[in-house]
C-alpha cells in the first residue's frame, strides 16, 4: 500500500486489507497486517509486526509495540498504550481444559 498521498505512514512490507481507516499522523511499522474493518485513530504509533483486526477500533494517540495482536470485538480506547509481545484475545472465559476431560495436577518433587 502506497501511504504517499495519504496523510498517514504504512510500510511497504505491511499488509492493509480493504476497508480499513487509518487516522492523520499514524504510522505503521515493519510487517503488519491490518484486516477488514479496523478503525485506528489518529497519531498512533504500530510497531514491528503486530496484528489488528478484523473490526478492532483503535482510539487516537495509541502505542502498540513490537509482537502485539489485537483480535476481533477489541476496542482499545484513547492513550493507550500496549506493551511487546501483548495478546488480546477474543474468547471471553478462556480454560485450559476442554470440557468433559479432567486434568492431572503436576507436583513438583522438592
Amino acid at each position: 500500500m502506497s501511504a504517499s498521498k495519504a496523510n498517514y505512514f504504512v510500510h511497504e512490507s505491511s499488509y492493509v486489507d480493504d476497508g480499513v481507516e487509518i487516522g492523520e499522523k499514524t504510522a505503521v511499522w515493519h510487517f503488519c497486517h491490518l484486516l477488514k474493518g479496523t478503525r485506528i485513530g489518529k497519531q498512533c504509533r504500530i510497531g514491528q509486526n503486530v496484528v489488528i483486526g478484523p473490526h478492532v477500533t483503535v482510539g487516537n494517540n495509541v502505542k502498540i509495540q513490537n509482537n502485539v495482536s489485537v483480535y476481533q470485538g477489541v476496542t482499545l480506547e484513547d492513550d493507550v498504550f500496549c506493551g511487546p509481545s501483548m495478546v488480546f484475545t477474543n474468547v471471553i472465559t478462556p480454560r485450559c481444559a476442554f470440557p468433559g476431560t479432567r486434568t492431572k495436577t503436576l507436583r513438583p518433587r522438592w
